[in-house]
């Protein structure tokens, strides 16, 4: 059997409220579509080494790993007043609002999710609004960064 391998277009990310939340304006369900750029929620541990004297190589102490910020980018949308509503009412509640965000990698028709992970409660730390430039027809993009606490260690959880 041939490997599958995914290609970028295939990894998509959906945030929703975190349980609990209450945020005037929004649902659970107020992004229901996938954004079209996700990166970051790289996992690191800044260990320490400890160099004894006559040893070439140093030993190494376990450290607590940390997960990076998330950053979901999409297109703004003009003449949506729901997509209006939504960013203004972001723009009030940046480092205030949890969400919920599961990255899946999908299969080539972008139907069916495979593997995923689930990011619970992260923090909405940044929102970045669209630059304008009057000599380019590149869209415009939007990007929300969610700072993260945890993954969860069974991937089904959140699909």
């Amino acid at each position: 059997m041939a490997n599958k391998y995914a290609s970028q277009r295939q990894i998509l990310g959906k945030i929703s409220l975190s349980d609990g939340q209450t945020v005037t304006g929004l649902t659970a369900n107020s992004f229901d579509n996938v954004f079209a750029q996700v990166s970051g929620g790289e996992i690191s541990a800044s260990v320490e080494k400890i160099y004894r004297g006559g040893t070439l190589f140093p030993e190494t102490l376990c450290a607590p790993a940390e997960i990076g910020d998330i950053t979901l980018t999409d297109f703004v949308q003009y003449g949506d007043s729901g997509f209006t509503d939504k960013m203004n009412i972001l723009r009030q509640n940046v480092g205030r609002v949890y969400f919920d965000i599961t990255v899946s990698v999908y299969d080539c028709d972008l139907v069916q999710p495979g593997s995923s992970r689930f990011y619970s409660r992260a923090l909405l730390v940044g929102l970045t609004e669209a630059d304008g430039d009057a000599s380019s027809g590149a869209p415009a993009v939007f990007a929300m960064t969610f700072s993260i606490s945890t993954v969860a260690a069974d991937a089904t959880v959140g699909a």
